[in-house]
């Protein structure tokens, strides 16, 4: 049978929040039982480009894939490959942007789950762009959200955002102009811009805050400060071996002797209890998301099996 591939308006078809979540929890406990291996982003820069490429292994799916995009000034392209474990052949090519924004949400909707304390109900919101819009609705699954204060640099983008967000999570959702007041005062705070420094002062979150940090996966690049770094009580990583290379986030906490390595967990080992997530109420969360393949993969391996069932994606003549 020949690959299919799968277009990004078919990914938007198929896959929902839902999907998303469940396939990456099981992704993530499959991480820490040893049936899932992934391999970090590597990066080759050429003149006005750099392509970006990622691999995984999901035994657990009898799938290995990649996924590989480029980002130049006119943007980025995004693909995913998926292969047969047992012979190799080569599955599924898909149009992977919107498969990509998903799956971020739904890192950090598990991260949520498991981080947040249960009466979260007030989140701060960084963003208005695409991955603001799959962090939130992420979240909006595993917590009962009343309110979200966002802030964008853009303020007619940041009232676009509130008006269309507030009707697609059911909750409120109100623009801001003070990046410290976004974080002041709540329950989940989400970081998703393309900020190179960080956007608010760590003394004013409050304790008891969960903090999912997703936007920068440069170690030039960091959304939050070494305060807020300080002040973690639990830092998870959705790979440490990762973060090591791209979390920036944590750079500067790093040189200054605020944090280690060593004090950090794997949010797979959190999800299947073998890692301290949340240690009490007052305590502050912290998830670094910087991306993983095996996320693309297991999303991926959801996606062909749904494309199948409905006669969707065309297939390659090869």
């Amino acid at each position: 049978m020949p690959p299919l591939y799968i277009s990004d308006s078919e990914v938007r078809e198929l896959l929902d929040m839902d999907l998303a979540i469940a396939a990456l929890e099981e992704a993530f406990r499959q991480l820490a039982k040893g049936g899932a291996t992934n391999v970090p982003r590597a990066r080759a820069r050429g003149e006005g480009i750099v392509l970006h490429t990622m691999s995984a292994a999901a035994d657990y799916l009898g799938l290995v894939g990649w996924k590989s995009y480029t980002t130049t000034a006119a943007g980025a392209k995004f693909l995913v490959g998926l292969y047969s474990s047992v012979t190799g052949e080569l599955l599924a090519l898909v149009e992977a942007d919107y498969l990509g924004q998903l799956r971020t949400g739904a890192a950090s909707a598990v991260a949520s789950e498991f981080l947040a304390r249960p009466d979260s109900k007030v989140v701060g919101l960084f963003g208005a762009g695409q991955q603001a819009r799959t962090q939130l609705q992420g979240v909006c699954k595993v917590r009962k959200i009343e309110l979200v204060e966002v802030y964008s640099r853009n303020i007619d983008k940041c009232q676009l955002f509130a008006d269309e967000m507030s009707e697609l999570c059911l909750t409120r959702v109100v623009p801001m102009h003070t990046p410290d007041d976004v974080a002041a005062e709540k329950d989940i705070v989400i970081c998703a811009t393309t900020a190179r420094t960080p956007l608010f002062d760590g003394r004013v979150l409050d304790e008891g805050t969960h903090l999912n940090v997703v936007g920068a996966n440069h170690w030039n690049k960091a959304e939050i400060d070494v305060t807020t770094v300080r002040r973690a009580d639990s830092i998870v990583c959705d790979s440490i071996e990762q973060c090591r290379l791209e979390a920036g986030d944590f750079r500067q906490a790093l040189e200054d002797g605020a944090v280690d390595w060593s004090n950090m967990h794997e949010l797979s080992d959190v999800v299947t209890g073998q890692a301290a997530g949340r240690q009490t109420p007052e305590s502050i969360t912290l998830f670094k998301s910087v991306g993983l393949a095996i996320e693309d993969v297991a999303l991926g391996a959801k996606l062909l099996e749904l494309a199948k069932r409905e006669k969707l994606g065309r297939p390659l003549p090869f």
